[in-house]
């Protein structure tokens, strides 16, 4: 099978043909209805997973982790994990489609292709760091410490979601969400107009989780 949103990947683009085409011949196709779940408790495989096509949530409980999209990775997780359950849930939220390299195919790569050895550990040390960002903006001590914490993870100085959506990450209410909006606002660090925050001063941003740590 040929799969052209994989030429190039930073995970998967370096495997040579030889070793590239035994991989997607031991590799599955898992094809997910919107609304289907594609990995949950209890209902995964020991797989490294990629998307193809289509858009796919994460959560862990009612806590929103991230949104996945053609040429995202799952499942590390659990590839070389002996526990019996997957510690998120994955649904669909459109039609999806991806692929699933099986342990084994995964074990062989790494030690016959440096490249992707090499790759992988890059792709492991980026998900510890956006899991920690992560459990940061939740274990925050405040709402408005979640959000300070949330938005600086972010890194982008302009944002674009609905509260519903950043309330969803965040795991708090729209009232507790705008209420932290306007603490934030009020000390000059955000700017909002409909669904757009601008991050104006970082620094403040900061400053109001170092006071959020004091209150703690």
């Amino acid at each position: 099978m040929d799969m052209p949103i994989l030429r190039g990947h930073p995970l998967l683009g370096r495997i040579e043909p030889p070793l590239w085409d035994w991989t997607l011949e031991a590799a599955d196709l898992l094809t997910v209805a919107k609304g289907g779940v594609v990995y949950g408790p209890g209902r995964f495989r020991r797989c490294l997973g990629v998307v193809l096509r289509g858009r796919i949530e994460v959560r862990r409980e009612s806590i929103l982790m991230a949104t996945l999209s053609a040429g995202d990775v799952f499942g590390a997780a659990a590839l070389f994990n002996d526990g019996g359950d997957y510690p998120t849930t994955l649904t669909a939220l459109s039609p999806c489609q991806t692929l699933l390299i099986p342990q084994e195919c995964v074990r062989r790569l790494l030690r016959e292709c440096p490249a992707f050895a090499e790759d992988y550990a890059a792709y492991l040390s980026g998900r510890i760091q956006f899991l920690s960002q992560r459990l940061e903006a939740v274990s925050a001590p405040s709402n408005q410490g979640k959000l300070a914490r949330y938005l600086l993870s972010v890194g982008d100085k302009e944002l674009t979601l609905s509260a519903t959506q950043l309330g969803r990450r965040l795991g708090v209410g729209r009232a507790t969400l705008y209420r932290a909006f306007e603490s934030l606002e009020g000390s000059g660090a955000i700017a909002r107009a409909g669904k757009t925050i601008r991050v104006l001063r970082p620094e403040a941003l900061e400053e109001a989780i170092s006071e959020n740590r004091k209150e703690s």
